[in-house]
Formats: structure tokens, C-alpha cells, sequence
């Protein structure tokens, strides 16, 4: 079956793999119909890695995916063949002290689809637990499907940060973790949220999202500053996770408030102002993976008021590179790219 590797840095190839093995008990055989295009697959396209954690070669990315089961192993039925699901790329192990505690993201024996050590999905067909199937409603199309895992990050956000009816919200990087933070932070009650970026473009999508002010990230702390009148906002979202706006974030942060950091850092040390942090008191969150909230994620994207505006490229599996090229140049008015299958 056709899969797309990546081969060295900036590097993607298609090539030929070994079918997917029939499922085993527990598990169940997908036809991959499309994947979304992460930050963090970025991370390992531009950089060969995300922290100490470096790319194997040739590496299968893509921990995105929208797919229909085809065959299902012994044991499984909950779910059926020709089902529609999203798949939690996470693979837990369900009895380390993490999991037995509910913080699945944290699992100490876990793996994660589309890192050096688990193949991803930019792939055909893929073979995967069926506890990792989350079953999603005909009418979503793919491309909403793809969403899921990144709105279930979200949900995890809320799970550690407490956005408050009336709190006014700064989120930093209008990719498309910005934009959903943007909505997210909206429909928790947030009565302002301002958004940050250098691609005017994005800028424009994050406020069909639901941000309510946009600006040039050169001019954000100024504008961000003079609109609370100094006071700074209750909680700052950091989704480009640059050291820039990592201490803009902390500025930005009013006295006993909450930043979040929600991006991967590129630089491999970071001078983080904890001093200015520490005189205001804030609370400094960081945020890994969903934790297991696909299954909110999709009742969200029910409500209907979950827009995919931010959606602007549906790309062929052969123009995979293509895809990733794209979005490492900010060019053709790129928000989130959907590789089809």
C-alpha cells in the first residue's frame, strides 16, 4: 500500500509498505480517508525532531486522521465495519500510575502515532486498538473529522485552565491551534478574545474562529496593553511557543492570571522571564496532547458551533509534500491543510 515518509529534513517520499496485518483481537483494520497536517508535524519536517526526541528515517507522520473500519478483530463489538471514526493517535498502556489516574496524556509506557517511534498515518489502511476508534456521526465530513484530535487538546485545556464567564483571553499564533483556541476560549464564556500573528491571512481566519480582535504580533503587547488599560488579560494562550512570546505572554498576564503553553518550542533553551512571572503570581500551565477527549471533541463539533473555516487545502495523498511545503511558507493563503486518501 502507498504510505508518504519522511526521508530527511524538508524531505517526503511516497513509497510502497507492506499491507496492514489483519486485526487481532482487540483491534481493528481503518481505511485511512484523510489526515490533517499538525504543528508538531511540522516540527519534525522543519527540524528532524521535536526536543530530544529525534526523527528515525524514513519516518510515517500524521496523528490527524479520519477513516472507515474495514475489518474488525475478535472481541470488538462496539463498533462495525464500514463505521465512520476519528482515532486518538495516543497509545496508553492503561496501568502505569499516569493512566490508573486519569492523566492518559502522561502515560509513562505509552507511544504516539506519527512520532520516531510509532508509524503515523499518511498511509492507506492502518491496523490500531479499538479502544483508540471514537465513532463520529455520518454527517461530519472528513476534513471536520481531522479536526477532532486538535479540538480534544483543547478540551484538555479547559481541563487544566479555568476560562471563567467574562475573562478576557490573549491567544499568541493563529495556526490552527490558535483558531481553535480562539473558539474554544469563546464558548467557555470568554467576553474578549484578541489573537496575535505575523501572516495576515491567518489573522483574518482566526476571526472567522471566533477571536474577537486581530493584530500583527509586532504590535499585540501595545494593543493588548492599551485595550485592558494596562491590566493585562486573565488568561494567555501560547500556541507559537517562541521565546518572544513566551515573555510577551508573562507580560501580558495580569497579576494572578494564567499562562498557557499549548506550542513546541524550536529553540533547544529558552530565557524565560520567571522573575516577572513570580512577582505577579501567575500560574504557569503546559499542555500536552488531549488526554482522551475525543469523545467530547465530537459532541462539540455537533453543536454546529465548531466552524472548519480554518480548512483552506484538501490535497491528494501524492501531493503530500506539497501540503507541508505550503504551510512551512505560509503561502496560498494556507490555515490548515487535509491530505485525502
Amino acid at each position: 500500500m502507498r504510505s508518504i515518509q519522511l526521508v530527511a529534513p524538508r524531505t517526503l517520499e511516497e513509497r510502497e509498505i507492506p499491507q496492514a496485518p489483519d486485526p487481532g483481537p482487540g483491534e481493528v483494520t481503518v481505511r485511512l480517508k484523510a489526515v490533517g497536517i499538525c504543528g508538531s508535524d511540522m516540527h519534525w519536517y522543519l527540524e528532524g525532531g521535536i526536543g530530544a526526541n529525534r526523527a528515525k528515517y524514513p519516518q510515517i507522520l500524521g496523528h490527524e486522521p479520519a477513516g472507515e473500519i474495514v475489518a474488525l478483530g475478535k472481541g470488538v463489538t462496539h463498533l462495525h465495519v464500514g463505521q465512520k471514526i476519528a482515532l486518538e493517535p495516543a497509545i496508553h498502556c492503561m496501568r502505569c500510575e499516569q493512566c490508573m489516574a486519569g492523566r492518559h496524556n502522561n502515560c509513562t509506557n505509552g507511544s504516539f502515532m506519527g512520532s520516531s517511534g510509532v508509524p503515523g498515518l499518511f498511509l492507506e489502511y492502518a491496523t490500531v486498538p479499538a479502544g483508540n476508534c471514537d465513532p463520529v456521526p455520518d454527517s461530519f465530513s472528513y476534513g471536520q473529522i481531522t479536526m477532532l484530535e486538535p479540538l480534544a487538546v483543547m478540551v484538555h485545556v479547559l481541563e487544566l485552565v479555568n476560562i471563567r464567564v467574562g475573562d478576557t483571553v490573549a491567544v499568541m499564533g493563529a495556526g490552527p491551534i490558535g483558531m481553535l483556541a480562539a473558539t474554544i476560549a469563546k464558548l467557555a464564556g470568554a467576553s474578549h478574545v484578541y489573537i496575535g500573528d505575523k501572516i495576515p491571512h491567518r489573522l483574518e481566519l482566526a476571526k472567522k474562529m471566533g477571536a474577537d480582535s486581530a493584530y500583527d504580533i509586532k504590535n499585540f503587547r501595545e494593543a493588548v496593553k492599551d485595550h485592558t488599560r494596562g491590566r493585562g488579560v486573565d488568561v494567555v494562550i501560547d500556541a507559537a511557543a517562541a521565546v518572544e512570546t513566551i515573555n510577551m505572554g508573562i507580560d501580558l498576564t495580569r497579576v494572578a492570571g494564567k499562562y498557557t503553553l499549548i506550542g513546541i518550542p524550536s529553540e533547544p533553551e529558552l530565557n524565560i522571564d520567571l522573575n516577572l512571572a513570580m512577582n505577579k503570581e501567575i500560574n504557569l500551565q503546559m499542555i500536552k496532547r488531549s488526554n482522551c477527549n475525543g469523545h467530547a471533541a465530537i459532541e462539540l463539533m455537533k453543536s454546529g458551533k465548531v466552524s472548519d473555516a480554518m480548512i483552506t487545502h484538501n490535497l491528494p495523498l501524492e501531493k503530500t509534500s506539497h501540503g507541508f511545503e505550503t504551510l512551512a511558507n505560509y503561502s496560498e493563503g494556507v490555515g490548515k491543510v487535509v491530505i485525502t486518501i
